[in-house]
C-alpha cells in the first residue's frame, strides 16, 4: 500500500465538526467535474491511491477515469462498502426485494430469486456476496488492490460476534476480484483480536488514529501499544480529528507511530493537499532516521 491515501468525505458533505462546512462542500461538489478537478490535483501531486465509498456519484468518477486510462494509468481505487445511506433510503422507498432488484447485477429475475431466497433463509453471507458484486460493477476495469468493509457493518458484526462473515468477505474479494480485504472500524484493538481468532493473518485495518483519541474506542494508549506490538497493517484515518489538531502536530504524532503503513486524509484545495502530503513525507523521513 502507498504511504499516502486520499479519501472522499469532503466530496459528499461529510464533516464531523461543522454542518456549515458540510453544506458548503455539498454546494461546491454538486457537479462531478468539480470532484475530478480535485482528483486531478491529487494525482498530479503524486498521490495515486483514492479510497472511496460506493456513493452513486462515485460511479460517475469511475466513468471519468475509465474514459482516460492513459491519464490515470497509475490510479488505484480502494472501494469501501456498503454505503449505508444508499441502502437505507432504498429499503425505505422500495422494501427489501425492491432494493435487491434495484442494485443487483445480471438477470433481474435470477437476481431477485437468489436475493429473495437468501433473505428467506436469512443467509447473510450469500446476501453479502450479492451486494459486494453489485457494488463492484461501478469499478469494472479499474485497478483495485483492496476492498474495504465499512465500519457501520464491521462494528455491527463485531458486536454480534459474527466472525464467519469476516472470513467469507475476505475469501470472496480475493477469489472474485483478486483483491485483499480491508476493514474499517472504530474499535481497532477488538477487531484485530477477532480477525486473528478467525485466522486472518496480517489484516489491513483502517481506523481513527490521532493525538487526542478522537473516535478511538479503547483509548489512545491502547492503540499505541497494539500498533507497536501486533502484526497487522494499520491505516490511520481522521488524523486531524475533524480539524481539532493542527496539520503539523497531527502528522507528527501519526508518523511517530512507526508501524502505521498508510495515512488517509481528505482535503478540498491544492494548498491543503500539498501541505499535508509534504508533511507526511517529511515527518516519515524524519522518523525513519531517528
Amino acid at each position: 500500500m502507498d504511504r499516502v491515501i486520499f479519501g472522499d468525505n469532503q466530496f459528499f458533505a461529510v464533516n464531523h465538526m461543522s454542518d456549515e462546512k458540510s453544506r458548503a462542500q455539498a454546494m461546491r461538489f454538486k457537479d462531478t467535474r468539480a470532484v475530478m478537478d480535485v482528483l486531478d490535483i491529487v494525482y498530479d501531486l503524486g498521490i495515486h491511491t483514492f479510497m472511496c465509498t460506493t456513493h452513486d456519484r462515485i460511479a460517475e468518477v469511475c466513468d471519468f477515469i475509465r474514459a482516460d486510462k492513459q491519464r490515470y494509468k497509475d490510479f488505484k481505487i480502494y472501494p469501501c462498502m456498503p454505503y449505508a445511506h444508499k441502502y437505507a433510503n432504498a429499503v425505505t422507498e422500495l422494501g427489501i426485494i425492491g432494493t435487491l432488484k434495484r442494485f443487483m447485477p445480471g438477470s433481474i429475475l435470477g437476481t431477485v430469486a437468489r436475493g429473495g431466497m437468501a433473505v428467506a433463509k436469512q443467509d447473510f453471507i450469500s446476501m453479502m456476496k450479492l451486494l459486494v458484486d453489485a457494488e463492484m460493477t461501478m469499478f469494472k476495469g479499474l485497478d483495485i488492490e483492496v476492498i474495504f468493509l465499512q465500519n457501520v457493518v464491521t462494528d455491527l458484526l463485531l458486536g454480534l460476534g459474527m466472525k464467519d462473515f469476516f472470513v467469507a468477505f475476505t475469501e470472496h474479494v480475493k477469489e472474485k476480484y483478486g483483491a485483499e480485504a480491508g476493514f474499517i472500524t472504530m474499535n481497532m484493538p477488538l477487531l484485530l483480536d477477532k480477525l486473528e481468532e478467525c485466522g486472518i493473518e496480517n489484516p489491513i485495518i483502517s481506523s481513527s488514529i490521532n493525538k487526542i483519541g478522537f473516535r478511538m474506542s479503547g483509548g489512545k494508549h491502547l492503540y499505541e501499544t497494539v500498533i507497536q506490538e501486533r502484526n497487522f497493517r494499520p491505516i490511520a484515518m481522521q488524523v486531524l480529528a475533524a480539524g481539532s489538531i493542527s496539520p503539523h502536530e497531527a502528522i507528527e504524532y501519526v508518523c511517530a507511530q512507526k508501524r502505521i503503513q498508510s495515512i488517509l486524509f481528505g482535503a478540498s484545495t491544492r494548498a491543503h493537499i500539498k501541505q499535508t502530503k509534504e508533511l507526511i513525507e517529511s515527518m516519515s523521513w524524519k522518523e525513519n532516521r531517528s
